[in-house]
Formats: C-alpha cells, sequence, structure tokens
C-alpha cells in the first residue's frame, strides 16, 4: 500500500463485522474519518467476515520500542518510528505512546526532538498522539529501579523536564515517577497544570507518599507489581495503598512473565474491569529472534518463550509481546468477558489519557477499527482502519 492509497479514500463508506459487544452482525457508516452510524443487521452482505468481531483499535500507552529499534536509543530516527507504527497496524494497534526511559539530559532532549519531528508525518501522527516519559525521575534503589541504569536516575527537575517538554512539542502526555522523591509532589502538581497524565512507578512509596501523591493528581500505577523489589515487607510496602486507592487506575503487563496469573486475579477482582489498563512495555527487542543482545553495555536476553530479562540483575528488561497477548492473557487468567478486555485496551486507556475522541465503538469517534477473529484462545487481526483508512488487511 503506497502513502497516496493510504491518505485517500472515499468521504462515505460502509464497513461491516460482528460487534464485539454483543456479537451481532453491524454496518458501520463512515464519513471523514470519524464513525457516523451503526446499523445492527440480520446477516452481513459478505460470509467472510461472519466470524470476525470489529472493535476499536488497541490503544498502548507504554512502548519503548520494537524490532530493534528504541525510542531511548542513540540512534532513533523517523523511520524507524514510521516502521513501528505501520508494524503495529498490523496488529490493530492505532493509538500508541512512544515511550523513553531514563537516560542523559542531553539524548532524551535530542530523542524528543526527533519524535516531534516525526509527528509531521501524517501516518505516524494518525497514530502517535504524544509521548511517555518513564523516569529517570524513580527510586534508585535495586530492584525498584528495574533495568533502569541508576547513574541516570534523579530527583525531579522542572526545569529540566520543561525543556524535554518543549522539545516534544508539548505532547509529553505521560509521566512515570517515584512519588517518595524530593520535590515530587509538587512536580505532579505542575504537571497536572498542563493537563500531563502522572503515573507512579518503579517507587517504594509509603501509604502516606502515595496518598500525597494521588492527592496531588496521580491518577494511574504503572506496571503494578512490577518495578518492584523482589522481597518486600508483608504490611508497609507500595502495592497495598495502590491496590486499596480507587482513584488510582492500575496498569498491567499480561505477558506471563510479568506477572503470574494470581496476582492478574487479585489485581482485576480489586480494580475491575473500568480501573484495569492492558499495556505491552515491549521491549526494543521485541520482534526480533531469541538469543543473547546488549542494551547500553550490559546483556539481555531474550528466551524461545519470549522472556526478557537481564541475567546481571535478575530483573526483567520489558517484555517482547504486543498488547494482543495481554487481551488473550486476562480472558485466560480471569474469565473476564471479551468485551471488558477489549475494553481494557482501548475505552480505559482512551479515558486517561483525555483522548476523547476514540477507543468506543460508538458515533462521533474516530473510525480506528480492528477486525479479528478468536482461535483457540488466540486473537488474529486480519483488518485495521486508522482515521477510516484501511490500512492493514490479510485478506
Amino acid at each position: 500500500m503506497t502513502f497516496t492509497q493510504l491518505i485517500s479514500g472515499d468521504a462515505l463508506k460502509v464497513v461491516e463485522g460482528i460487534h464485539y459487544l454483543d456479537g451481532s452482525p453491524v454496518a458501520i457508516a463512515i464519513r471523514d474519518g470519524e464513525i457516523s452510524r451503526i446499523t445492527r443487521k440480520d446477516q452481513l452482505n459478505d460470509p467472510l467476515w461472519s466470524s470476525t468481531y470489529v472493535a476499536p483499535g488497541f490503544i498502548d500507552h507504554q512502548v519503548n520500542g520494537y524490532l530493534s529499534h528504541s525510542f531511548t536509543g542513540e540512534h532513533l530516527s523517523i523511520q524507524q518510528v514510521q516502521k513501528i507504527t505501520r508494524v503495529f497496524w498490523e496488529h490493530g494497534i492505532t493509538t500508541y505512546l512512544p515511550t523513553l526511559t531514563s537516560h542523559s539530559y542531553e539524548l532524551l532532549q535530542k530523542n524528543f526532538t526527533i519524535l516531534r519531528e516525526a509527528m509531521q508525518v501524517k501516518e505516524i501522527k494518525m497514530s502517535v498522539p504524544g509521548f511517555h516519559l518513564e523516569g529517570p525521575y524513580i527510586s534508585p534503589v535495586a530492584g525498584y529501579r528495574g533495568a533502569h541504569e541508576e547513574k541516570w536516575i534523579r530527583n525531579p527537575d522542572w526545569k529540566e523536564f520543561l525543556n524535554w517538554y518543549r522539545a516534544s512539542g508539548n505532547k509529553i502526555r505521560e509521566v512515570t515517577l517515584a512519588p517518595e522523591l524530593e520535590g515530587a509532589i509538587d512536580f505532579i502538581k505542575k504537571c497536572r497544570e498542563r493537563n500531563i497524565v502522572v503515573a507512579l512507578g518503579h517507587h517504594n512509596g509509603s501509604a502516606a507518599m502515595i496518598r500525597q501523591a494521588t492527592d496531588a493528581g496521580a491518577s494511574v500505577s504503572t506496571h503494578l507489581g512490577n518495578g518492584c523489589a523482589n522481597l518486600i515487607h508483608r504490611h508497609d510496602n507500595p502495592l497495598w495503598p495502590q491496590l486499596a486507592d480507587d482513584r488510582l487506575t492500575a496498569s498491567l503487563i499480561v505477558d506471563g512473565f510479568h506477572l503470574r496469573p494470581e496476582e492478574v486475579r487479585v489485581f482485576y477482582k480489586v480494580k475491575g474491569p473500568e480501573r484495569t489498563i492492558l499495556v505491552s512495555d515491549v521491549s526494543s527487542l521485541a520482534g526480533m529472534p531469541p538469543g543473547v543482545y546488549e542494551s547500553y553495555g550490559r546483556e539481555v536476553v531474550m528466551t524461545p518463550e519470549g522472556k526478557i530479562s537481564m541475567p546481571s540483575q535478575d530483573v526483567l528488561a520489558a517484555a517482547s509481546f504486543l498488547i494482543t497477548k495481554g487481551i488473550e492473557n486476562i480472558i485466560s487468567f480471569t474469565q473476564c468477558s471479551l468485551p471488558d478486555a477489549i475494553h481494557m485496551a482501548t475505552r480505559n486507556p482512551a479515558r486517561l489519557l483525555g483522548l476523547h475522541d476514540r477507543g468506543e465503538l460508538s458515533p462521533g469517534k474516530r473510525a480506528d477499527l480492528v477486525w479479528f477473529e478468536m482461535k483457540n484462545g488466540e486473537l488474529l487481526v486480519r483488518k485495521t482502519m486508522v482515521q477510516g483508512k484501511v490500512v492493514f488487511n490479510s485478506y
């Protein structure tokens, strides 16, 4: 498909599928990139799609990279962002936040500038509404900092952050930080004044600090249960206060490695389908063959099963599976319904990020759609549409 074909198309079109909410055949009328009408039908015109669900396009707000390309890499380019975006379309991911992790001031400044320039490319802008900064304002303590390099971790610095924010074109939409750091609460308040989503992650905040951070405007826990030491106090640890506070939505990596099925079930029972969000946290190694790699001078191993870890530190180093695996697994682990699983990867992140034009299959929303089949628990994407334009079709 050429770029000319991508951005061209009729002002009005009608597509069909099986509605993911209730399994009924529907016709979806699309005008100028938006859903204008949804009509229930007795049967589809084309039986080819009779077992294919249609749902809002998937949204992943924590993506570190893909196919060896890292958004915190020293050689990031617009072409890499374009390649990742196109591959994501093949998996039904129509919106994502490139995520930059702890590094030097200079590299983050450079890469946010590159990402700002990348958003001038129409096909990237269609799927990238902004960026996620995970660190460097996180816990320096081993275990809590995860795979982040200790030398880059520091206390929140508003002046430094504003430089990155401006370099990004004011497109940093989410920041993950540790609430126990000096200056963190004031930093959270300043972020919220700019409608930046604040997430708590890679931290060992006390119940009091977590409450203060949430009072200040923090609204989500970044990959809850991860970015956490293996050995914690059974009473005084950062998990219980975040689970107990209904103001905090939990984002979960449900790849089968980051959390045990029992943890996922408990977290889901506490937060429920309204306050649970699926993220992939995919590494730049995702999509690559198993093997031993080097990342920032450290050995990283990806097993044939898809587990990525740093043996020297006994920590996971992000994930290898896309958000579609999270949808499959949360259904398997919790026995939740397909609609609820889809909502955790569409509606819920859209609401968190203030993306009011997407995330739901309803008139007035962007026509970001994915057609998929569920076979033996596996989600198979068949077609993807972004703003009413078909960007992937396997048939």
